[in-house]
């Protein structure tokens, strides 16, 4: 049995309307978001915005580090430095299992 978009976190689903209406956020403010690099939602062929499921928890992350009066600027690098260190943190442990393999 093939796998369903909706059983994929990543498939673009979601409109920005609906999002907004989740998120209990304003259109805008996902358009912002956009504009700044902060999250980047796929496109419909028409050009609409299409969020996924973990882009929506990203703008939930964001939305809290807004709601504390961290800029876009200083959102956008964080969320780079966490995929930074959500990188590091898997080669790390890449390489502790193949340490820990008996030669």
């Amino acid at each position: 049995m093939s796998q369903l978009p909706i059983d994929d976190d990543h498939a673009p689903l979601y409109t920005l309307g609906q999002v907004a209406d989740m998120l209990r956020v304003q259109q805008a403010f996902l358009r912002r978001l956009d504009q700044h690099d902060v999250i980047s939602p796929r496109r419909s062929p028409g050009g609409q915005r299409r969020y996924s499921r973990r882009d929506i928890l990203v703008v939930r992350h964001v939305i809290g580090m807004t709601d504390q009066g961290m800029t876009l600027v200083a959102v956008r690098r964080i969320l780079e430095l966490e995929a930074e260190l959500d990188r590091l943190r898997e080669e790390l442990a890449k390489e502790r299992r193949r340490q820990s393999r008996p030669d």
